[in-house]
């Protein structure tokens, strides 16, 4: 119920005290950031990693926004551009999948998108009880439905049924059902899930992005043309291609990534564990 302003000014200070309460995700989002902006001086790289904090902090409050915020207050927050591919895409009949990845800004930019286009979201079950029914109840209310990730059955339904499906790739679940890809130029684990669903349903994979705006009045949405020959036979290859495509939106806003993630995770054999202290 705070005005938008003050939400961006609290989510701030919060960040800052999970900067300073989190040792451990700090020490994760230093690492990932020294890793991808080696370019970057030590300072440069440490000023990032609290800014990133600090976004994520706000991120606190986006979530309690999209899940129950009203249209009234979402109105003037977002500004869309490329929607009309969206609307190419599903004029095919066949389903879409919405590429994303895990910027802090997500949750907030899915419910604006929603309000102008509806579909079904992925999403990661939550081992608190609580959290989960709450999160599971205020996703259900704003999209079309809810599906968790492991359950792709019900994702290859919906896809088959004509209906768009919102789903982000670029964290670390290991090395099953994934293939290393360069991101950022160091290997890490990528679902390849993304082709061979595109193969099994004929769903066209349109990009979809959304970043914070500077001047605090809200957000740009970008929804980009359809992959082209995607998939492509070759899962690497695609996992190339799409953390490539995510890699140049992080670096248009860098710190509204979700540094805090161990992106690199998984390693290849014979490479050490690039968060050990």
């Amino acid at each position: 119920m705070l005005p938008y302003r003050w939400q961006l000014v609290l989510g701030r200070v919060i960040g800052n005290l999970m900067y300073l309460a989190i040792p451990r995700r700090r020490h994760i989002a230093a690492t990932n950031i020294r890793l991808c902006f080696p370019e970057l001086t030590a300072t440069q790289q440490q000023q990032l990693v609290k800014d990133s904090f600090r976004e994520s902090g706000i991120s606190l409050f986006e979530i309690g926004l999209s899940w129950w915020g009203n249209n009234k207050q979402l109105q003037p927050l977002g500004q869309i551009e490329g929607l009309h591919h969206l609307d190419v895409a599903q004029q095919q009949g066949k389903g879409v999948i919405l590429l994303s990845a895990h910027f802090s800004c997500l949750e907030i930019g899915g419910r604006l998108l929603a309000r102008h286009s509806p579909f079904y979201v992925m999403y990661k079950y939550h081992r608190n009880p609580l959290f989960e029914a709450v999160m599971k109840n205020g996703r259900e209310r704003r999209y079309l439905g809810a599906i968790e990730r492991s359950d792709a059955r019900s994702m290859i339904r919906t896809l088959k049924a004509g209906h768009a499906c919102w789903y982000a790739l670029d964290q670390d679940f290991g090395t099953i059902n994934a293939v290393f890809a360069p991101f950022f130029g160091i290997q890490a684990a990528t679902l390849s899930a993304t082709s061979r669903i595109a193969k099994m349903t004929g769903a066209a994979v349109v990009p979809f992005f959304v970043r914070r705006l500077d001047d605090g009045s809200g957000y740009r949405l970008s929804l980009l043309p359809a992959l082209e020959n995607f998939p492509s036979g070759d899962d690497q290859a695609d996992a190339t291609l799409t953390n490539r495509l995510i890699e140049t939106e992080i670096r248009k806003a860098p710190a509204q990534y979700l540094w805090l993630h161990r992106r690199f995770k998984s390693r290849p054999a014979g490479e050490d564990n690039v968060y050990r202290r």
